[in-house]
């Protein structure tokens, strides 16, 4: 298995310990008789550090198939290299202290490394063209 495969494999990891991090948070928040109901009713927005688990685990979510694309694309095109594997470095551990920064509520610091795990991406890009 590539460096690659396995930085996409942590990654997977990743957003599954936000995902549960975010569901926990929102049942601490909205109580469990909510998270084992139907969820039909309006609530009011997340708050706080609840919000903010919610909001990473969203950010990861919407950049996270493109780096997974990439990643498989690269492998069985045979174009894996420096470049994929600085990429995938990039972007997984951009991802990481992205998620910490979100959830410790460092706006700047989070919108910052956001563009590290942009540029891991575009190097999967480079090295395919």
């Amino acid at each position: 298995m590539t460096p690659e495969l396995h930085y996409l494999i942590n990654s997977i990891v990743l957003g599954l310990l936000l995902l549960v991090a975010a569901s926990h948070a929102m049942s601490s928040q909205y109580g469990y008789a909510w998270t084992a109901s139907n969820r039909d009713d309006p609530m009011p927005p997340l708050k706080g550090i609840v919000g903010r688990v919610d909001r990473a685990l969203i950010n990861f979510s919407e950049t996270f198939p493109f780096f997974a694309a990439l990643v498989l694309v690269a492998h069985v095109a045979g174009r894996d290299g420096a470049l994929t594997l600085w990429g995938a470095r990039l972007y997984f551990w951009g991802r990481v202290v992205h998620a910490v920064a979100s959830i410790a509520g460092y706006p700047l610091l989070r919108s910052l490394i956001w563009n590290v795990s942009l540029v891991g991406m575009v190097l999967f890009v480079v090295a395919m063209l």
